[in-house]
């Protein structure tokens, strides 16, 4: 910006917007200097570079102000764990069911985990049955990202929010 602009000459717009035309760079600075306001390189690649007659700290300030509200809009992805059992009951199943379909509706990820104790590893088949019944009743809310799959005495499933 001002003086840093190492050029001869620039297309110069005026801080309406306006269409100056090509001028050399010392005219296009003293057009920015007699009307206050600072002469800012916004296309230096281009030839020749185009320069903005314009109020940089306002400019600064709105694209600060811009980026804030973006990040403030922004959704941050979590991923929520929800846990079965492989011999759970149909009430208990309901109100993890519940959570898993809330998180999902919230736009987490949710992942679903079957956990053995002792000899319950050996009916694998069982916590796959919960897992894919999952899945299946969620199938118009969400994508499966992962599908079911053993690791450990675990059974991990991840699913994903459709995107609207």
């Amino acid at each position: 910006m001002n003086e840093e602009i190492r050029a001869k000459e620039v297309r110069l717009v005026g801080s309406e917007g306006e269409q100056l035309g090509i001028k050399p760079f010392r005219e296009a600075m003293q057009m920015a200097i007699d009307t206050n306001l600072d002469l800012v390189n916004v296309a230096p690649q281009a030839k020749p570079p185009v320069c903005r007659i314009m109020d940089y700290g306002k400019f600064r300030y709105e694209q600060q102000k811009k980026e804030k509200e973006a990040r403030k809009n922004q959704k941050i992805v979590d991923l929520k764990e929800v846990w079965f059992r492989a011999n759970i009951e149909e009430h208990d199943y309901q109100t993890k069911f519940r959570n898993v379909v809330k998180f999902l509706n919230e736009g987490d990820k949710v992942k679903c985990s079957v956990r053995f104790r002792g000899r319950e590893i050996t009916h694998a088949k069982l916590g796959q049955k919960i897992l894919e019944r999952v899945a299946s009743e969620v199938t118009d809310i969400c994508i499966v990202e992962r599908v079911p799959k053993l690791e450990g005495r675990s059974m991990i499933m991840i699913l994903a929010p459709k995107a609207h």
